[in-house]
């Protein structure tokens, strides 16, 4: 796999839920858990489970930071 992207972080899935049209997959990454919004068909053409190893590639334009 070659990817542009250079945050690729490996984990662990943890947790697929399946909506009408998207799924939230939830990987474990050294303890933290990264959230990633796919498509269901998405979700069926990797063959994500639970329990797998997967990556969550972070490609982002832009960084925002929040403050209480």
């Amino acid at each position: 796999m070659k990817l542009s992207a250079r945050n690729v972080l490996p984990g662990t899935v943890t947790e697929i839920v399946t909506g009408t049209v998207t799924s939230h997959v939830r990987i474990s990454v050294g303890g933290t858990i990264v959230t990633a919004a796919i498509t269901n068909e998405a979700v069926k053409e990797l063959g994500l489970k639970v329990g797998e190893a997967a990556y969550a590639v972070v490609k982002a334009s832009d960084v925002m930071i929040g403050k209480d």
